[in-house]
């Protein structure tokens, strides 16, 4: 027993006890510069998708108050066709997140980095008009968006967004098959 006591103290002295001086190489100080206070939820009541100058270009918001939400098309037809997604909520500089985009039961979720607009730094990201998860936008439910710090947004139901994916996606209008002629066999003898 006293040599199973000897061996345990020498393996604990093979290091040093802690101290302090760990501490020291940690600040305490808080940093100079964090990220902004988180912005409320906004209300919504009232908030419409609606057409701008751009025919691929869509915006959504309160008449008479500023936009919340935009979506345009870029490259439409092609493979590279992209939807932009601009969150129009303060963004911190150099900032990057995830936009998550649910409803109709998808969830997307889309890289936005913080852009230069205007003057502003706000939520922006390209992405590709091909995925599926655009499929939130369909207006049989109201979707909503939300990135950190910039609350919950709650979209409106409408068919503007999804005419919009699909155009950029280069979709066909809804196929219809043809009607087969079916002969008057009556007349046959």
């Amino acid at each position: 027993m006293a040599g199973l006591l000897l061996t345990s103290g020498l393996l604990a002295g093979c290091k040093p006890p802690p101290t302090d001086s760990a501490i020291a190489r940690v600040s305490l100080v808080a940093p100079a510069k964090g990220p902004s206070e988180p912005i409320p939820s906004p209300d919504v009541t009232g908030a419409v998708w609606a057409a701008t100058g751009n025919p691929l270009r869509l915006v959504y918001g309160i008449p008479g108050k500023p936009v919340m939400l935009a979506i345009e098309c870029r490259a439409p037809g092609t493979l590279q066709a992209q939807l932009r997604i601009t969150r129009h909520a303060p963004a911190d500089e150099g900032a990057a997140a995830l936009l998550a985009l649910i409803g109709n039961g998808w969830i997307g979720r889309f890289p936005v980095d913080a852009t230069r607009i205007a003057g502003q730094s706000l939520w922006q990201g390209d992405v590709s008009a091909l995925l599926p998860e655009w499929e939130a936008l369909k207006p049989e439910r109201e979707a909503t968006v939300t990135v950190p710090g910039a609350g919950l947004l709650r979209l409106n139901p409408s068919p503007l967004p999804m005419a919009l994916v699909e155009a950029c996606r280069g979709t066909p209008p809804e196929f219809k098959e043809p009607e087969l002629l079916v002969p008057d066999l009556s007349r046959r003898r």
